[in-house]
């Protein structure tokens, strides 16, 4: 049996000094300590059952990078450099997303003989149905997380690029929660329907008797942001010559409200949205080049909901008990079947408005096929023999059903099935192996 080195009483108090989850490794993922948020967060009996640090997070019988997972010990122990990464890991109290940050521990000699693996849960993300929080477990979906994890809690200019009806602004949202204005306002402008006449009146506010009919002192946008984040969503939709007038703004932090001629110093973070190709209308001359360049120092690409279609099963689940909350409402696996070939051109806007149709045809506790539009139902042909029982039934256990029938009738290999469920491989032998 292999002997566990002796922890010093030092690394032992180093380790009790993070108010997070924290735990020692050796070079070979052995868990070699814990401080008392992990014992906590997890259970003593959680970490004597779980004796390597992939087998505790993931539940996995080979290191991450094995399975398919980045794994920042490994890159650590490469490069002798502290890493950062977001994984999705398995608690006793269910499945959620941590940011997971490795420092490397030297000995005299300097080599690396132990590392420090640091948990801190995001804030913005859950991969349970009743949150109010952005939901989803997918690769894509764990992509976008990783980098509003990354850029939350600083001051950077963000800008979201995705389809319409992606999320932007829920994403907005999360970003401003995650950040250190969350006590501020969070003001959503919709550039679209800015007018020139308008812009400044509304951005900037405006003085009493400014122009005709302006019978009070408004407040502008920028003022109401103050302390908080200002979300320019569709910024794309801004005309040409009022982007210098925003960029003026982002620039030198200055603006006077109209019919005064008071400077005021504006304070806010602000987080731009577009689903045009903004670069595209940069070269055509569209949208100011110096302007682009002032938002778009981290851009943040939201996946369209076809490239998460293993996040479909949680987001209906989710959606329907934000539509139907007082109902027990479930989709039938026939239903899901249908969704899952569907492209969804307007995305999880698109999804909503198909659920809450469905809602309304629904009679009993199952969506059905026939509840469905028909472009929904047009790529799937109906079966004769039912893969699972139509009683109700929780998801998880609807999935294994359908898992052991569909395995047992697919004639072709394991990767063609798992594209047809709209899954990756791996993804498909987790599934399998919590069918096994």
């Amino acid at each position: 049996m292999h002997r566990l080195p002796t922890i010093s009483a030092e690394i032992k108090t180093l380790l009790q000094g993070f108010p997070e989850p924290a735990i020692l490794l050796s070079r070979d993922c052995h868990i070699l300590a814990a401080n008392t948020a992990y014992q906590q967060h997890y259970g003593e009996e959680y970490l004597l059952k779980h004796r390597f640090c992939y087998d505790a997070s993931h539940h996995y019988k080979v290191p991450c990078d094995q399975a398919g997972e980045s794994c920042p010990l490994k890159a650590t122990l490469e490069t002798g450099q502290s890493q950062q990464v977001l994984h999705l890991h398995h608690t006793p109290h269910g499945e959620t997303h941590v940011n997971i940050q490795t420092l490397p521990i030297y000995n005299d000699k300097g080599e690396i003989v132990y590392l420090l693996e640091i948990m801190r849960s995001t804030k913005v993300t859950s991969t349970q149905t009743q949150s109010q929080n952005l939901v989803g477990r997918s690769k894509a979906f764990n992509r976008m997380l990783a980098q509003i994890s990354r850029v939350a809690p600083s001051e950077t200019s963000v800008l979201l690029l995705g389809e319409s009806g992606t999320g932007k602004e829920l994403v907005a949202q999360a970003i401003h929660s995650a950040s250190n204005r969350t006590q501020g306002h969070f003001i959503p402008v919709d550039c679209s329907g800015l007018s020139e006449n308008l812009f400044e009146s509304e951005m900037f506010g405006h003085e009493k008797g400014a122009f005709t009919g302006a019978y009070t002192r408004k407040q502008g946008l920028v003022e109401a942001a103050r302390g908080g984040t200002l979300f320019l969503d569709e910024v794309g939709d801004i005309p040409l010559n009022l982007q210098v007038k925003l960029l003026r703004l982002l620039e030198t932090g200055i603006y006077r409200r109209v019919g005064s001629v008071e400077p005021q110093q504006a304070d806010f973070r602000v987080i731009c949205a577009t689903h045009r190709h903004i670069k595209q209308m940069v070269s055509r001359g569209e949208f100011r080049q110096d302007l682009y360049y002032r938002i778009s120092t981290f851009p943040i690409l939201l996946p369209a909901l076809r490239e998460r279609r293993d996040d479909l099963s949680l987001l209906i689940e989710s959606q329907l008990q934000r539509i139907a909350p007082k109902r027990n409402l479930s989709i039938h696996p026939q239903a899901l079947q249908s969704l899952q070939s569907y492209e969804f051109p307007g995305n999880i806007r698109e999804l909503r408005n198909i659920l809450e149709r469905a809602t309304l045809l629904s009679d009993g506790d199952f969506i059905l096929p026939e509840h469905l539009p028909e472009e929904c139902r047009e790529m799937v042909e109906k079966a004769d023999n039912m893969p699972v029982s139509p009683v109700v039934m929780p998801l998880r256990e609807v999935e294994r059903q359908y898992l052991e029938w569909v395995v047992q009738h697919f004639e072709g290999d394991n990767k063609t099935l798992a594209k047809k469920l709209g899954m990756s491989e791996r993804t498909f032998y987790r599934k399998m192996r919590i069918v096994s």
